[in-house]
């Protein structure tokens, strides 16, 4: 079913991929739209958590533009190199390393983590590569009462650190090859840690949503065997296949998304073949829990990164 956005300037039609999470938009052109086509964008992003716009083949400058419609721009990456000089933009490419193949929240490992994320595919498999995105508002709310007690409660650090060390990962260097090792460690480069609520309020909705995902690796004043326990019960709600759309990517399509209520996990499922998206992110405000208390930084300086625009 199809629902239009209108108002005096244009019309953005919005089509619901799930009951839960994700929309198609049609009848818009980012490189040319309007305030109120913008506007629209932003309604459907806070019912929708994540959209997506077919065939726009948008330039990296178009992009950049775009993005910076929605609020100021962050860095591409606080850790990553930028690509061919432009500091806006994080360049995923699958030849580089850039497979994303886990659940996530872009950049939780910094105090303010992205607000909203505008990703562009450039180049793509023959077969594979589809993204998932969650809805963590939703999870939250299937919670049962005594989890979402618990959870309420919670605060857990985020470090991008983590996966880097992981005893996993140094077993399996030579199943994950020299460039996939090469953009872990240039990811570790500089280490953040930030502690975060479990349960953060939507700024500007109110709504509650879990903040965890694959940089949140222990639970404060938690054990790393309660850690573990307690973070995989939570996260097993966030990716329930009702909270969940999976979107089939054509060249030329941007997704877009609130990272403050979603979570995403790219499928690396497409072997040796490239595939290669480039990401924008808009700067996000203080993450608040239900208690009020914002997230603290424990490591890393993350300014310069949230400073970019």
């Amino acid at each position: 079913m199809a629902i239009d956005i209108r108002n005096t300037e244009t019309t953005v039609g919005v089509r619901r991929l799930t009951v839960r999470i994700g929309a198609e938009l049609s009848g818009l052109e980012l490189r040319q739209s309007t305030d109120a086509q913008v506007d629209a964008v932003r309604a459907a992003l806070l019912a929708h958590r994540v959209v997506f716009i077919r065939q726009q083949d948008l330039s990296a400058c178009e992009q950049i533009a775009f993005a910076r419609r929605l609020g100021p721009l962050t860095q591409g990456h606080p850790t990553l190199p930028v690509v061919d000089g432009e500091e806006l933009i994080l360049d995923l490419d699958s030849l580089a390393g850039g497979a994303a193949n886990h659940w996530h929240t872009d950049v939780t490992f910094v105090d303010r983590p992205p607000m909203y994320s505008i990703l562009r595919a450039m180049v793509l498999p023959e077969v594979g590569g589809d993204t998932l995105w969650a809805n963590t508002v939703a999870a939250y709310a299937d919670l049962p009462n005594d989890l979402r007690q618990l959870a309420d409660q919670l605060r857990a650090v985020h470090s991008n650190g983590h996966d880097y060390a992981r005893p996993d990962v140094v077993a399996l260097r030579a199943k994950i090859g020299e460039v996939r090792l090469a953009n872990l460690a240039a990811f570790a480069s500089e280490v953040f840690e930030t502690e975060h609520p479990v349960v953060r309020v939507h700024p500007e909705t109110g709504e509650r949503a879990l903040l965890l995902g694959g940089f949140a690796h222990r639970l404060v004043g938690h054990s790393s065997a309660e850690s573990v326990d307690l973070i995989r019960i939570f996260q097993s709600y966030v990716t329930r296949p009702e909270n969940v759309v999976r979107w089939t990517w054509r060249e030329g399509d941007v997704a877009i998304w609130d990272n403050r209520g979603t979570q995403h996990y790219a499928i690396y499922d497409y072997g040796e073949e490239r595939r290669r998206m480039q990401r924008v992110t808009t700067a996000g405000t203080p993450v608040v829990g239900l208690d009020g208390r914002p997230s603290i930084a424990i490591q890393g300086d993350s300014s310069l990164y949230n400073l970019a625009d």
